[in-house]
């Protein structure tokens, strides 16, 4: 069982990008997840937050994550927002940030304690691929590179959400994969 957060805020598609991994995991990998979105005041810029619980056995669970073994977090401004995104973190949870600032790594680093920290320029990836500052299809690729799914998977899955555009964004999530790093 892998117990993912997905951090961002109104606008990026990070909710989006969660029900998008259901769907990668599910009809394309054969295996199970739950989502469960929470919108704090549904606007765009405001923080928001997604749930997902992946396993290869049927999750029964449909509730919060609280220990995360992934956290994803799609805006590095979300530190200085006051949101705590190391919350039930242990040493052993993945980060995946969204960032093209070094210094954001380190930051990160220390207000989490994380070991393994996956560092993508997913905005550049999406501006460039899609022509928007909507990271969401970047960053499931990223989060491809911890295993957790296959980026086969999530091509696919961005294929049967996005219609026409879907291409676009699987070239994104496609860059993203390639040129995540841990850091």
């Amino acid at each position: 069982m892998q117990k993912i957060k997905f951090y961002g805020v109104g606008g990026q598609g990070a909710v989006t990008a969660a029900k998008v991994l259901s769907i990668a995991v599910c009809l394309y990998q054969d295996e199970y997840a739950v989502t469960v979105p929470v919108y704090s005041h549904e606007r765009r810029g405001s923080p928001v937050y997604a749930h997902i619980i992946v396993d290869d056995q049927p999750v029964l669970l449909n509730c919060y994550v609280y220990e995360p073994d992934i956290i994803v977090v799609f805006d590095d401004n979300l530190l200085d927002m006051g949101v705590d995104v190391a919350e039930g973190c242990t040493e052993d949870t993945v980060l995946v940030l969204n960032t093209a600032r070094p210094e954001m790594v380190d930051k990160y680093r220390r207000a989490g304690g994380f070991r393994r920290i996956c560092v993508c320029d997913a905005t550049g990836a999406a501006v460039k691929n899609i022509g928007l500052n909507i990271p969401n299809s970047a960053m499931l690729g990223a989060l491809a590179r911890t295993g957790v799914v296959s980026i086969d998977a999530v091509c696919s899955a961005l294929r049967d959400s996005f219609g026409k555009v879907g291409e676009k964004n699987v070239d994104a999530a496609r860059d993203a994969y390639e040129d995540t790093i841990d850091a």
